[in-house]
């Protein structure tokens, strides 16, 4: 059996000795089913993302619920209606359908409807979006300063959005636009201007998930301010996120 050597902080593995004695076994044994656990699920649906597939069979609850909410959206639309909700014909067709349990036409109730971004995938892209933040205000004091640093570094530090070609970075790139639509992250659009609206072109998700991870790193580091001014970065921590984006196996050594 292979040996697996890990260095944390005493804190961590105080409260990992904890955790593992309120579960009653030892240390060792506690840290080995943690990482059982993520290499080895017992069951693990694949999420395809992209159109959801129509449903195969409705319950009968279901049926009359969905023929009803047609029916009545069919005669409360203008009589030139053309929009996504077509007219009265359209909708009694879709009634119809769902009555007479035509499930060969069920994709009719789900057209249009993504799989689910995940609660973990969601929260990824609000702490991407706050790093970038943080990183951008950073670079502005470091420029106002007087101090900034090159302007190599500062687009490796800039936030291109996500893949639209790629099915799980194209619905994040979609949720962030959904973010912004309330003004929100504002001082990240002019990068997402500047990289296709923020289209990378290429897949980047594994790229911010590496520079989060130091990002969390550095900020876990510090006590906890209670001024702005406490969070932001210095050259040497924006040189260490960029340094990040960089998979390891291509970063060079001394």
């Amino acid at each position: 059996m292979a040996v697996l050597n890990i260095r944390v902080e005493d804190r961590i593995r105080d409260q990992l000795k904890e955790m593992a004695d309120d579960e009653g076994v030892t240390l060792s044994e506690f840290i080995r089913n943690l990482v059982m656990e993520a290499v080895v699920p017992v069951f693990e649906r694949e999420v395809k993302h992209g159109d959801e597939p129509p449903q195969e069979s409705l319950r009968i609850i279901d049926r009359q619920v969905l023929s009803l909410l047609h029916r009545i959206l069919g005669r409360v639309l203008p009589e030139d209606a053309n929009d996504v909700d077509g007219d009265l014909e359209y909708q009694l067709m879709r009634a119809q359908i769902l009555e007479a349990g035509y499930t060969g036409e069920y994709w009719f109730e789900t057209a249009g409807f993504q799989t689910e971004l995940s609660k973990r995938d969601c929260g990824r892209v609000a702490d991407i979006l706050d790093m970038f933040r943080v990183i951008t205000y950073s670079l502005e004091r470091l420029d106002g300063e007087g101090s900034g640093v090159d302007e190599k570094l500062k687009f490796r530090l800039e936030f291109m959005g996500f893949d639209h070609n790629d099915a799980l970075e194209g619905h994040m790139a979609s949720y962030v636009d959904f973010l912004m639509r309330d003004d929100r992250w504002t001082e990240l659009k002019p990068q997402l201007e500047r990289h296709d609206n923020g289209n990378s072109h290429h897949r980047v998700l594994d790229v911010y998930l590496r520079m989060l991870a130091e990002y969390r790193r550095i900020m876990d580091s510090r006590g906890r301010g209670l001024s702005r001014t406490d969070y932001y970065l210095s050259p040497e921590e924006l040189r260490q996120i960029a340094e990040a984006s960089v998979h390891p196996s291509n970063r060079k050594h001394d």
